[in-house]
């Protein structure tokens, strides 16, 4: 769902709001595992997962509801803080600076397995130069993967986490394995206003359907590659229709930015392109719930994370 406002159980007979929801915008280096998170939380997966930086290009809204308990968390997953080298980057960069400006809470994400490092401190310090005020934004702080660490090491990382500039509470969390999850999700309920909810309690996401189908692909090229070409690498799904024996047919373009790229996409008689269109079409199958053909075809476009006109029409704002 893209756009409007859920106009859902908003008060009681006396008047009072008797729900709460608000944004919660993930910040973390590259690679802390922010889109593992938000997948765990919201229960479905509204995010591809990959160890490579960059994989999140957009502001991911994952939508996680407890109707029973009355509260809706929007958790916008963001592409990772970084320093811009292009127009790509640069995007990305602006989104998250004024997703988080918008936030009513900021959750940073630390890699527990790397320690608290320069990145992290730089984090959470244009966090608390962004806060809005007269009000303060809360930043509450997860360190992740800590089902890899031992005791020691786990409060050592907690400890370094708690000594970040503007943190207010600190989690040991595992978004791999959901542990640690509970309190942290109580915590963010507990920071966010009162107020009707945004979205629908069934919406686990408001991105639409084309761009996260090929955001499903990309995630299979992604863990099928390395060095340059998952930087490289953009997908865009040109049409979904249904045929009359119920099959959806989903065509889409695997955009790099060199011949040479091309050339390793496809793979020597095309080994590589039925691999990851085969592993794509089972992820597509899964999300729709039907049965798929996939048309992939890769082109070539120099530079075009430098080409304004190209984001645009991926919708990488």
């Amino acid at each position: 769902m893209a756009g409007g406002r859920y106009s859902g159980p908003r008060a009681n007979e006396l008047g009072a709001v008797t729900t709460r929801s608000g944004f919660v915008g993930l910040a973390g280096r590259p690679n802390v595992g922010k889109s593992t998170l938000a997948n765990a939380v919201v229960g479905a997966k509204v995010a591809i997962v990959s160890d490579r930086p960059q994989t999140t290009r957009r502001a991911v809204r994952g939508v996680a509801t407890d109707p029973q308990r009355r509260w809706q968390l929007v958790l916008v997953d963001l592409p990772g803080v970084q320093r811009p080298r292009d127009s790509l980057t640069e995007r990305m960069q602006r989104r998250v600076e004024r997703e988080l400006s918008d936030a009513d809470v900021a959750l940073l994400i630390v890699n527990g397995e790397e320690g608290v490092g320069p990145g992290d401190r730089f984090i959470a310090r244009n966090l608390l130069a962004a806060q809005r005020a007269p009000e303060r934004t809360p930043v509450v702080c997860a360190v992740n993967k800590c089902d890899r660490l031992s005791r020691a090491e786990t409060a050592a990382a907690l400890a370094a986490a708690a000594e970040l500039d503007g943190v207010d509470e600190v989690f040991p969390v595992s978004a791999r394995t959901g542990a640690g999850l509970e309190p942290l999700v109580e915590t963010l309920v507990e920071r966010v206003p009162p107020g009707p909810f945004p979205y629908p309690p069934d919406v686990h996401s408001d991105q639409a359907s084309e761009i996260h189908l090929a955001e499903l692909i990309r995630e299979q090229v992604l863990r099928r590659t390395w060095e340059e070409i998952p930087h490289a690498v953009e997908v865009q799904v040109q049409e979904v229709s249904t045929r009359p024996d119920g099959l959806i047919e989903v065509r889409a373009q695997i955009w790099v930015e060199a011949d040479s790229q091309k050339g390793i996409l496809i793979g020597r008689g095309g080994r590589m392109i039925r691999e990851i269109g085969a592993a794509a079409r089972r992820e597509l199958e899964r999300e729709l719930g039907a049965q798929v053909f996939l048309d992939l075809r890769v082109r070539v476009r120099e530079r075009w994370r430098r080409d304004t006109g190209l984001l645009d029409r991926l919708g990488i704002e």
